[in-house]
């Protein structure tokens, strides 16, 4: 087997902090000896969630086997998405702003069992194929805040929203929210661009909108704009751009991508 160098667009302290984790976990099991050190261990892990890598590729690569891969892996998953932040913590750290982005993004997932009607949960009927919804927070610099457990793709984004409780917890936290027309409804804690108005009786038309409303609107998707680069942002990390894994992994996975994106600002 023929192995070749690479590169990934990623910060050192990514390499890093997954490499002291690994570390420490492996102090407490009291690991002896291991084929990879941590450093490498981490590596791997960063380009198997970073670029796809499959684990035979990455065990070829690392001179491994690819059983052994996949348990370096999944061991860090685990690690990371354990120092994921809680909703609480992502909370904290929007009262520090002046407003936060709130915006939903479908992960495609392969298609799963079609008994009990369990497919149909996942199918989103906007985006015509089957995915997970995640929620993600971001601040106006277009930094990511938080990113919500995994929800079969069929969930509407304010119905998700409500589920995890990011509209009660922006709320008492009195923190204000730009979010799209999905979350219409969502409170006065989250503001949505003007929509058409009502069907006009003699035209039976929509009504067009003002000027006004229009350039309300305008502003509003300037602020919703570095929303929409973090949720670019997750999908660069090709592993989420369609998960082959079960949907009952998708929150794990997410999670440590967070924790990654986090440190790799």
């Amino acid at each position: 087997m023929q192995s070749y160098p690479s590169a990934m667009n990623v910060s050192s302290r990514v390499i890093q902090q997954l490499a002291d984790a690994l570390r420490g976990h492996r102090n407490q099991l009291g690991t002896r000896w291991r084929k990879l050190s941590a450093g490498r261990q981490a590596l791997l892990v960063v380009a198997h969630l970073r670029k796809n890598e499959t684990y035979a590729d990455l065990a070829g690569g690392f001179c491994v086997g690819t059983s052994t891969a996949f348990r370096y892996i999944r061991e860090a998953i685990a690690l990371l998405a354990d120092l994921a932040p809680s909703l609480e913590q992502a909370i904290e750290v929007a009262r520090g702003k002046a407003f936060v982005i709130l915006d939903g993004s479908l992960l495609r997932i392969d298609r799963v069992g079609m008994g009990s009607d369990y497919n149909a949960g996942f199918y989103s009927g906007k985006h015509k194929c089957h995915g997970v919804n995640v929620q993600v927070i971001a601040d106006p610099a277009g930094r990511l805040v938080w990113i919500s457990p995994a929800l079969p793709g069929a969930r509407h984004d304010i119905a998700a929203a409500r589920q995890h409780g990011i509209i009660d917890a922006l709320a008492d936290a009195g923190v204000q929210a730009i979010a799209d027309t999905a979350y219409q409804g969502a409170g006065k804690h989250v503001v949505v661009p003007q929509r058409r108005r009502r069907l006009d009786r003699d035209t039976g038309r929509y009504r067009p909108l003002s000027a006004a409303q229009k350039e309300v609107n305008t502003t509003h998707a300037r602020q919703r704009g570095p929303g929409e680069r973090v949720n670019a942002e997750l999908k660069n990390w090709r592993i989420l751009r369609k998960i082959c894994s079960s949907p009952s992994h998708a929150t794990d996975l997410v999670a440590a991508v967070q924790t990654l994106m986090i440190t790799n600002v």
